[in-house]
C-alpha cells in the first residue's frame, strides 16, 4: 500500500544487535546509475525477499509508462514494462508502485482516467506470473461506478494474496478539498484478493479523511496496520493507524495529537516501517513552522512512544522510514533552510537518540521534487528521490557504501 517522486539512493550498514556499536555512521553515500531515462518521475520502492524493486513513470509521446527495476547487490537491473496508457492520470504526489508477492507474482496499480473531469480517475492493478514478461488485464478494487478520484493506494500481501489501501472519492460531490462539502467526503477504503485474484473484501476504513496525503501499509507480526491523515469535523487532520484484527480494521487512533488544523489538504502522508511487533511511523505536521517527526511502537501499533523530531531547522515534509536489525529506524525527510530543499536522513532510535543528519542529495523547493525513497538492501541502504534538470525531471539513485 503503499506506499504509497523520483530517484534512489543510498545505503546503511546493518547493527548486530542493541548493544553493538554501529560499524559505520554517517554512512558513505555513493551514486548509482539509474535505470530512469530523462524525464521520468515519481519513484516508489516496495520490498520482496528478493530486495528492493523501484519503480516510476516515463511519459510517452502518447501517454505514461509504468516501469521497474530490482536491486541486483550494486546496481539496478534492466528497466522493465509494467503498464502503459494514454489516458492515465499522472502528478507528483500519487505515484503507482509494483509489488513482488513472496510466490514471485508482480502486482502493480496506477490510475487511468475515467471521464472529462479533472477529478475524474480510477485505481487500476494488475498482476504478472511470470516475472513481468506478461500482464493480466487491469481490474479497479472499487465497484460503484461515480467517475470521481481514487487513488494513494498502498498495496501489501496478505493471506498469500493481495491487500490494497486507497483514498476514494465517491462521497465528494462539492469542490476537492472543500471543508465540508455536500455529499460527503474522502474516505479510505480496503479490498483484499486471495491466491486465485478473486476479491473477496471490499469495505470502508474510515469515511472522512484527508484528501490528498498518500496512505502507508505494512504486516506486523499481529497483522496489516495502515496509516493515513485523518480529518476530523473541526478540520484537524492529525495522522492516524488503523489495525486489521480479526478480519476487521480496528476504529483508527492518532499516532500523536499534534492538533493540526487545517482547511485545506497538505498533500503530505505517513510512512511506515514494522519488523515483528516493532513498528516506526514518520510524519510531517505544520504550527507555525513545518517539522518532520519519528515514533516507535513495541506493540504492533497499539500504542506509540513520543514524537522524534528529524529536522534541524525546517520541513517539507515528504518523509520516509525504514527500521533497522538492531531496532533502531533510518528516517529520511526533506529539510528546508531558507529557500534551500534538501534530502537528508538520520538513525534514530526509540529512546530519542538521534544521529548526525546526513544530507542525500540537494532537491528543488518545489513539488517537482516529490517524495525521496529509501529501503535496505542487503547491509546498505539504497534511496530515490526526483531531480530537476531545466524543466525536465529524472529519477537518480545512490547507495551507500561501507
Amino acid at each position: 500500500m503503499f506506499t504509497r517522486v523520483a530517484a534512489i539512493v543510498a545505503a546503511l550498514l546493518w547493527w548486530p544487535g542493541p548493544a553493538a556499536r554501529p560499524a559505520a555512521w554517517p554512512p558513505r553515500i555513493e551514486t548509482v546509475a539509474s535505470p530512469a531515462a530523462p524525464g521520468s518521475l515519481a519513484p516508489q520502492i516496495t520490498l520482496s525477499t528478493k530486495g528492493p524493486l523501484l519503480s516510476w513513470i516515463e511519459r510517452t509521446s502518447d501517454g505514461a509508462t509504468l516501469k521497474f527495476s530490482e536491486w541486483t547487490s550494486s546496481s539496478w537491473s534492466a528497466p522493465r514494462v509494467a503498464a502503459s496508457g494514454s489516458n492515465w492520470f499522472v502528478n507528483w504526489a500519487d505515484v503507482p508502485s509494483v509489488l513482488r508477492l513472496s510466490n514471485g507474482t508482480l502486482a502493480a496499480q496506477w490510475l487511468q482516467k475515467s471521464g472529462a473531469g479533472s477529478s475524474a480517475y480510477d485505481l487500476r492493478i494488475a498482476y504478472s506470473a511470470d516475472d513481468g514478461r506478461t500482464w493480466s488485464r487491469s481490474f479497479m478494487p472499487h465497484h460503484d461506478g461515480t467517475a470521481t478520484e481514487y487513488g494513494f493506494a498502498s498495496m501489501f500481501e496478505i493471506a498469500g494474496g493481495l491487500g490494497v489501501v486507497w483514498l476514494d472519492g465517491r462521497g465528494m460531490t462539492g469542490p476537492h478539498g472543500a471543508a465540508g462539502a455536500a455529499g460527503g467526503a474522502m474516505s479510505l477504503r480496503f479490498a483484499r484478493y486471495d491466491r486465485a485474484w478473486k476479491q473477496v473484501q471490499d469495505e470502508a476504513i474510515d469515511r472522512r479523511v484527508c484528501d490528498c496525503c498518500p496512505t502507508a501499509a505494512v504486516i506486523t507480526a499481529d497483522g496489516p496496520i495502515a496509516a493515513f491523515r485523518d480529518r476530523s469535523a473541526r478540520e484537524v487532520r492529525d495522522i492516524h493507524v488503523t489495525r486489521l484484527i480479526g478480519g476487521t480494521w480496528t476504529e483508527s487512533r492518532p499516532v500523536h495529537e499534534d492538533g493540526w488544523t487545517i482547511n485545506a489538504c497538505p498533500v503530505n502522508g505517513p510512512m511506515l516501517s514494522a519488523d515483528g511487533r516493532t513498528v516506526a511511523v514518520s510524519w510531517y505536521t505544520m504550527q507555525e513552522q513545518g517539522h518532520a517527526f519519528t515514533a516507535f511502537s513495541s506493540d504492533a501499533g497499539r500504542t506509540f512512544g513520543n514524537p522524534i523530531r528529524l529536522d534541524d531547522a525546517a520541513s517539507l515534509g515528504r518523509v520516509d522510514v525504514e527500521l533497522m536489525k538492531d531496532g533502531s529506524a533510518v528516517a529520511g525527510w526533506i529539510e528546508l533552510e531558507g529557500q534551500q530543499a534538501q534530502f537528508k536522513i538520520r538513525r534514530v532510535t526509540a529512546d530519542g537518540t538521534k544521529s548526525a543528519a546526513v544530507l542525500v542529495s540537494p532537491l528543488p523547493a518545489g513539488r517537482a521534487s516529490g517524495y525521496p525513497r529509501l529501503a535496505p538492501a542487503g547491509d546498505e541502504l539504497v534511496f530515490a528521490w526526483t531531480d530537476t534538470v531545466g524543466d525536465k525531471t529524472h529519477v537518480r539513485t545512490a547507495r551507500t557504501t561501507r
